[in-house]
């Protein structure tokens, strides 16, 4: 049987088709760590965490911020379902790094109101946003 060298990846949020094409490897955050999935990997479903998403195509790797949302891979190809998702030139740097200063400043000077999940969320994203555009 002949090694499949690409898959279907998909990914979807709820306003936009942000990528759809033929790939060699996708890897992005997930609730257990990091995965890389290569064509044939076993099926399984995960939950996305906030960070990087590295598409791997022939004509080389592009990156985007990935948010939250799920991923359901197949042998014969991956479809993300993503809250959001976001290219670099799509991202407001001065945002993303004002973002990145509250979440900090949130988690660092926590009282019993700070929704600790919520801030962590906010430092995760705005961490992704800035590694993409550097």
């Amino acid at each position: 049987m002949a090694e499949e060298k690409s898959f279907q990846l998909r990914i979807v949020t709820p306003d936009r088709i942000f990528y759809e094409g033929e790939v060699s490897m996708v890897e992005f955050n997930t609730t257990e760590g990091e995965i890389g999935v290569l064509p044939g990997h076993i099926p399984m479903t995960v939950i996305v965490k906030p960070g990087v998403l590295m598409i791997s195509e022939e004509e080389g790797v592009k990156q985007a911020a990935l948010h939250s949302g799920f991923a359901e891979i197949l042998p014969e190809g991956v479809t993300i379902l993503a809250e959001i998702v976001e290219w670099p030139d799509e991202i407001d740097e001065h945002r993303a790094e004002a973002a990145l200063e509250r979440a900090q400043e949130r988690l660092q000077n926590k009282s019993a109101e700070t929704d600790v999940a919520r801030a962590e969320t906010a430092l995760l994203r705005a961490m992704a946003r800035i590694e993409v555009l550097r």
